[in-house]
């Protein structure tokens, strides 16, 4: 007996053996006395396959009154059902029951709401709604690997643990082996962290852009791609302290070269879901987002808006709108502003040239000496996707601004030496998995789009 999966049949109905073997997951039983069918799905294609089933079998009874969740192994005859909803099915010759699911099993021939699915995470993962979510997730990360490896990017694995803080933000975790209970004290009353692991204070990492640049700088173009912790105390719908990271750093690449990278990798990646997530995305657009795909199909055919933060701000300046937020030259801009600007354009845009004073120590000064060669992309329906810059290369300009916003030079003097030894023009930028995934679904909160989410006073499983 052939042993095969329900993603094959599916994708060749002509080459399937006419006996075959299939295991996986009973979604529900129907028994009309002597006969009855189960849909069983094995976790190989967003669609199950139906199981014919009657009283020849010893087992008859047994297969009847099994709940939702059992586990089982099923022989018989594939039979093609043109005429059918379901294009085939499987006539069993033979029942094998693995495991019953208890009485109290959770989940349910029915629509459960997302928020209980959240209290139940390590079973989320059998339901439609996340079987779509986290193949989506999959597909996206490897057309992630596939765009930047096609285009000749090295692929790096950046540290967890550092001594370096990207941001100067003070949003990362602490990492220590000392006995917190009985901390070992200096002369002045302060922790002795000479004598932790590492000899000195280390961190989880809240970013790898800064190894990245050290790799950029010796292989031309590279990426990063892994998870990233902060520590920041938000419980908004898009915000976690545990998240995956898209970090790509160029050298010889200016910010207008930098965005045509971003909208290129950004239009890639969304077709390669389009092809080869149709079952999955059908799904969301039905239930969780009308006008998903049609969203998803306009970005990979639009032309992306470019404009000047300052011109942003006089557009919204200039709209007809009570805003909650009153948007400032000089200042940063609110979700309602985001919305506004990508509905103005119908469209994404790159908002650039940002000022200087709400930006990172090591991003490039303009000539203006006002602003800063940074870019913010905002998509439509779901606000800004990517964050980058051109990065300051000059090693005079860099340890000024440091000294300008305080920040120790001699924490990051390895990353400041880089313009020393060999610097160029260079630059890149970070998109957050999960806000992807969020974009790419349709999904709300960025804690259905990760497995298992890590966020304030929540830390299950």
């Amino acid at each position: 007996m052939n042993k095969i999966d329900i993603k094959s049949l599916y994708e060749s109905t002509s080459t399937a053996p006419k006996n075959l073997t299939i295991s996986g997951w009973v979604r529900s039983v129907r028994d009309n006395g002597s006969f009855g069918f189960i849909d069983l799905t094995d976790g190989t294609y967003f669609k199950g396959i139906q199981v014919v089933f009657d009283n020849k079998l010893s087992n008859y009874d047994s297969i009847a009154k099994m709940n939702t969740g059992s586990t089982i192994t099923v022989e018989g005859e594939f039979v093609l059902t043109p005429e059918n909803k379901q294009p085939f099915e499987i006539h069993a010759t033979a029942v094998e029951i693995f495991s019953t699911t208890d009485a109290d099993y959770p989940l349910q021939k029915k629509r459960h709401s997302i928020e209980f699915l959240r209290e139940i995470a390590y079973l989320r993962p059998r339901t439609n709604l996340f079987q779509a979510v986290f193949r989506i997730r999959s597909v996206a990360a490897n057309a992630i690997h596939s765009y930047f490896n096609t285009n000749g990017y090295v692929y790096v694995n950046t540290p967890i643990i550092t001594t370096t803080d990207c941001e100067g933000s003070d949003q990362m975790f602490k990492l220590t082996t000392l006995d917190l209970n009985n901390l070992p004290k200096g002369e002045d009353g302060k922790v002795n962290w000479g004598e932790d692991l590492f000899g000195k204070k280390a961190y989880i990492t809240g970013s790898g852009q800064l190894h990245g640049e050290a790799f950029a700088l010796a292989f031309n173009k590279i990426y990063t791609f892994g998870p990233t912790l902060r520590t920041e105390n938000s419980n908004t719908k898009t915000h976690a302290n545990e998240f995956w990271m898209i970090e790509p750093e160029m050298a010889f690449c200016d910010l207008e070269e930098l965005m045509n990278v971003e909208e290129e990798m950004l239009k890639y990646v969304v077709n390669y879901v389009l092809e080869n997530c149709k079952c999955e995305l059908e799904f969301l657009d039905n239930f969780v987002q009308k006008g998903l795909i049609e969203k998803l199909t306009k970005l990979v055919n639009s032309n992306f808006v470019r404009i000047d933060h300052k011109d942003v701000i006089t557009i919204l300046k200039q709209a007809n709108v009570k805003w909650e937020f009153k948007p400032e030259y000089g200042e940063d801009i609110a979700k309602e502003h985001e919305k506004y600007i990508t509905e103005y354009f119908n469209g994404p845009v790159f908002i650039k040239n940002w000022p200087k004073d709400i930006k990172s120590y090591y991003m490039k000064l303009n000539p203006d000496g006002e602003t800063v060669a940074a870019v913010d992309l905002e998509v439509p329906g779901a606000g800004e996707l990517m964050g980058g810059s051109q990065r300051e290369e000059d090693y005079q300009k860099i340890c000024e601004r440091c000294d300008q916003l305080g920040i120790d030079k001699s924490k990051i003097d390895w990353y400041l030496n880089l313009r020393r030894f060999g610097s160029c023009v260079h630059s890149g930028f970070g998109m957050g998995f999960e806000r992807l995934i969020m974009y790419l679904t349709g999904i709300e909160n960025i804690r259905d789009a990760i497995p298992f989410p890590r966020t304030p006073k929540n830390c299950d499983y």
